[in-house]
């Protein structure tokens, strides 16, 4: 494993992003079947990035846990897990159990299914999944997580429900404004008529999560997070599937809402007359900032460090809504190359035509580097193009970056430890607001 990973993570390892998305759940409460201290590694890299949100109804250092020994490395784990699912339904107030595999009992070949399956029999609300930490990152126990869903708790053979969509892609804590954004993404597709079911939002439920089956579209606002989840309830369940990106901002949000109409076939006059309202009250909103965007010169250079899903979000917000210039875009996941391919052709099709430079790296001690080769700096001229007024958009671990090129920062992605976040997101028209808003603050705080 690279220095960087250890030293500087943007992420938890899959069992991590599991654990934190059954805590998203409502009435979710995982059980870990791991090695003692997981549940608090988690939770305090957790706290540590994604904004204090650290805790919640049997999360973080209340997560159930089978806390594996020698003896079970030795002897096998499944009887203790038994008395960790036996004391956890006694004593814990769940909707939703859902056992969560570490490595070690994945390595010693433990049948977490085998022990899952007696509780299920005898009635309990209980489901497993497969999610040992060296599977991937957080962001693939995300998708672990739903894949577990679609298998063994959705309900199967219903009918469809024409203008129901599940929404997908915002990961839980791992970005660490879901649930602004989750609840912005909702509010937009709620605008031109659509019942929604987004999984993690306090007006989701269980039932609705069981019943899922009867959308007619599942949405995913990410071109990696949720992907394969959403081919197998395509398998399982008809269902097919819709990928956007993120919708930060008006541009983004126009073009989802359209696209969405179109795939369900929704009446375009009504969407478009929508759009025309949303966009009317987020330049009415904006109007009055002109003058001192004109007499302040607020328009900078920019450098987008971010996940793949606020990497191309982000920087399309800046180019097309913002008017300001990124000229470095930094996407930090480890990505396959088809992946990378759907996030260049994101960047490539940006409406104002502007062309960010993009580079896919998971060390954030090589952005600078990166934007050097981009944009040299001075080497002694009298005449130099310098990369100013320039702006930092990224996470808590580009603050350094920040302070040596002398530019403003503000953390959006994970992690952001620099800043307390509960329901704030960025997504929609208003989102695009709220994100403009704490931008040019960073801006203008020290005039």
């Amino acid at each position: 494993m690279s220095e960087h990973f250890v030293e500087r993570p943007r992420f938890l390892c899959s069992l991590g992003g599991a654990a934190a998305t059954v805590t998203a759940l409502p009435g979710g409460v995982p059980i870990l079947h791991s090695a003692s201290g997981c549940a608090g590694n988690f939770a305090w890299t957790q706290n540590g990035g994604s904004g204090l949100q650290v805790g919640g109804y049997c999360g973080s250092l209340t997560v159930p846990s089978s806390n594996m020994q020698e003896n079970e490395v030795v002897f096998g784990g499944e009887e203790r897990l038994r008395e960790q699912i036996k004391n956890t339904l006694e004593v814990i107030d769940g909707g939703l159990y859902v056992v969560l595999t570490g490595c070690v009992p994945e390595m010693i070949g433990d049948d977490i299914f085998a022990v899952v399956n007696d509780f299920r029999d005898e009635g309990a609300p209980i489901i497993g999944a497969i999610t040992g930490g060296f599977r991937g990152n957080s962001y693939w126990g995300y998708d672990l997580v739903l894949q577990a869903l679609v298998k063994d708790y959705l309900e199967r053979g219903l009918p469809k429900v024409k203008g129901k969509v599940n929404l997908w892609g915002v990961v839980p804590y791992m970005d660490p404004f879901w649930r602004g954004n989750l609840e912005g993404a909702r509010h937009l597709l709620e605008l031109v008529g659509l019942e929604v079911n987004s999984f993690f939002t306090p007006v989701d439920s269980l039932e609705s999560i069981r019943r899922a089956g009867e959308a007619e579209l599942n949405i995913v606002v990410s071109d990696i997070y949720g992907q394969e989840a959403a081919r197998q309830f395509e398998d399982r369940h008809s269902t097919p599937y819709l990928t956007l990106p993120l919708p930060i901002g008006p541009s983004a949000s126009e073009e989802f809402l359209r696209s969405v109409g179109q795939a369900l076939d929704l009446e375009s006059d009504r969407v478009e007359a929508i759009i025309a309202r949303e966009k009317r009250h987020y330049y009415q909103i904006l109007e009055p900032l002109t003058d001192c965007w004109n007499d302040l010169d607020l328009q900078r250079y920019a450098v987008v460090v971010g996940d793949g899903n606020y990497a191309v979000a982000l920087t399309r917000f800046l180019v097309d809504d913002l008017g300001w210039l990124p000229e470095l875009t930094v996407c930090t996941d480890q990505l396959k190359d088809e992946e990378r391919e759907a996030l260049a052709g994101r960047v490539a099709d940006f409406s104002s035509g502007y062309r960010t430079n993009l580079v896919f790296e998971t060390d954030a001690s090589e952005v600078l580097g990166h934007l050097n080769r981009h944009w040299p700096r001075a080497k002694g001229e009298k005449y130099y193009n310098a990369f100013g007024p320039a702006f930092v958009v990224g996470s808590s671990l580009e603050r350094e970056l920040a302070i040596q090129i002398g530019a403003p920062h503000l953390s959006v992605s994970f992690p952001v430890a620099n800043r307390a976040v509960l329901d704030r997101g960025y997504t929609g028209f208003r989102g695009g607001l709220r994100l403009a808003e704490d931008l040019l603050s960073a801006v203008v705080v020290n005039r």
